[in-house]
């Protein structure tokens, strides 16, 4: 398991012991290891960049989940995403094929997928060009993506896709940038949103789809691992019933926000801290990111639970976790 210290990784891990795997996971020695205490875990220390560690990692493993990604919607160096997710997905999967391994879930994105027209909700059918992604991040995970397709088609890899939505729920340590749109709206600081909408899943149900992807999945398809297609308003107003708070109303032009996101952006330039304003979280905005399980739901038996689920449980963690005071 890469990047099984991460959100989205630290829920498949616990998905594969409760189902009896011996796990694996793949950290670097400065990785927070908060989400794997007290787990009975392997740990071995390496990066996936680094073809020599990735070796040894792989070393008599029968599966690999590759989870590892850089998900961030800005950097002071948009390389360093790109190098990450593309340069060393390419790494990850040219190790497992020298070290035959047996199976490999390969966790992509939605970011990789074209979106309907006219707000309805997408599928696994279209693929986005790279040309046409927004921002460092989609244009590392599509590219991404292709690396890995062309290898099942030349190298016979033996690969599962699957195609994470939003996911919210426990232990967004970081936090993700919808963790964060969690965080601030709970605490009372988003006074008004903007006209679009997102897919969100509870991660543990994303976790799930990962192990259902392992046992059912079809070599070389790609699969959604998503919830409900919700409005960035309804979610809102969700967040603020479950915290006592009374719903924002204000509803901002698009137009009216890219001057906040400059001067965010140009404040982090400086800090080098990530702006939760940014001009390519705006330009994703422009359109309501919709998307639908109905494959995995069929071939993989995948089902999600309510988002608000999700929502709550998240909430409950960010409020222990001390992030919430």
């Amino acid at each position: 398991m890469t990047g099984a210290a991460g959100f989205v990784g630290s829920a498949v891990v616990r998905t594969l012991l409760q189902a009896g795997y011996e796990v694996r996971a793949l950290v670097r020695p400065t990785t927070r290891r908060t989400n794997l205490a007290g787990l009975d875990l392997d740990i071995f220390e390496g990066d996936i960049c680094d073809a020599q560690s990735m070796a040894r990692a792989l070393a008599g493993v029968r599966f690999l989940f590759h989870v590892a990604a850089d998900y961030r919607l800005w950097a002071p160096d948009p390389e360093q995403i790109l190098h990450t997710n593309v340069d060393g997905t390419r790494i990850v999967m040219e190790a497992a094929r020298r070290a035959e391994t047996e199976r490999i879930v390969y966790t992509s994105s939605v970011a990789t997928l074209a979106l309907a027209r006219g707000g309805e909700a997408a599928d696994e059918t279209s693929a986005l060009q790279e040309s046409a992604a927004v921002g460092a991040y989609k244009r590392s995970k599509v590219a991404a993506e292709r690396v890995v397709e062309a290898m099942i088609a030349r190298d016979r890899l033996p690969v599962v896709i699957v195609n994470p939505s939003t996911p919210i729920g426990p232990r967004d340590v970081r936090p993700t940038p919808t963790g964060r749109i969690i965080v601030e709206a709970a605490r009372g600081k988003m006074p008004g949103f903007v006209d679009t909408g997102l897919n969100l899943v509870h991660v543990d149900d994303v976790s799930a789809g990962h192990l259902a992807a392992l046992r059912r999945g079809r070599i070389g398809e790609r699969y959604i691992l998503g919830g409900q297609n919700v409005l960035l308003a309804d979610m809102l107003a969700d967040i603020a019933r479950l915290v006592g708070r009374p719903p924002p109303r204000l509803r901002f032009p698009l137009p009216l926000i890219y001057p906040v996101a400059l001067a965010a952006e140009a404040i982090a330039a400086v800090t080098r801290r990530e702006p939760f304003v940014t001009l390519d979280g705006l330009r994703l905005a422009r359109h309501r990111m919709f998307f639908t399980s109905a494959k995995a739901e069929r071939e993989l038996g995948y089902r999600a639970r309510p988002y608000a689920e999700g929502l709550k449980d998240a909430i409950d963690w960010f409020r222990q976790a001390g992030y919430l005071r």
